[in-house]
């Protein structure tokens, strides 16, 4: 994890799987976000197919998520337009990656197309949370959200 610092998410995307599972285990589950948060998809190769793909992905798909915690709920921002939609059930459960707990964004009863999809985050500095994607039980993709800007 050498020139990784946990408080810049951008600087996650040059990181390899190992290293963010390692982030992810020292982080906490700590108090469910709550705002915007400002989203990096990181595919775990790190290099620049990483970078390529963190920024393609920002522009074109996904943009982050917002987080209404008192509601318990979020929708992921997708596409230039922002758009909301994509709706998931938020809770604190055990993780499926390391049997601790994790704050656990749930989409099998919200969302039809993603109702395979689990995702689990931690907070690995403030504000700045370390997301794991799993297809099935199957981890299949990482990301990072920043909430520390409010836009």
């Amino acid at each position: 994890m050498d020139g990784i610092t946990a408080a810049d998410p951008s600087s996650l995307v040059d990181e390899t799987t190992g290293g963010l599972g390692e982030l992810f285990g020292a982080g906490t589950a700590g108090a469910i976000p709550d705002g915007r948060g400002k989203g990096t998809v990181l595919l775990g190769t790190g290099g620049g197919a990483a970078r390529v793909a963190a920024a393609l992905c920002y522009a074109l798909a996904w943009r982050g998520k917002v987080v209404n915690a008192r509601a318990a709920r979020l929708k992921n921002i997708v596409t230039p337009l922002r758009i909301q939609a994509i709706e998931a059930a938020v809770y604190k459960q055990d993780s499926w990656y390391d049997g601790e707990t994790c704050i656990v964004l749930d989409y099998s009863k919200t969302s039809f197309v993603a109702r395979k999809v689990r995702d689990e985050i931690r907070e690995i500095a403030p504000g700045v949370f370390l997301g794991l994607v799993f297809w099935g039980r199957r981890h299949v993709l990482d990301f990072a959200l920043d909430f520390r800007q409010r836009r």
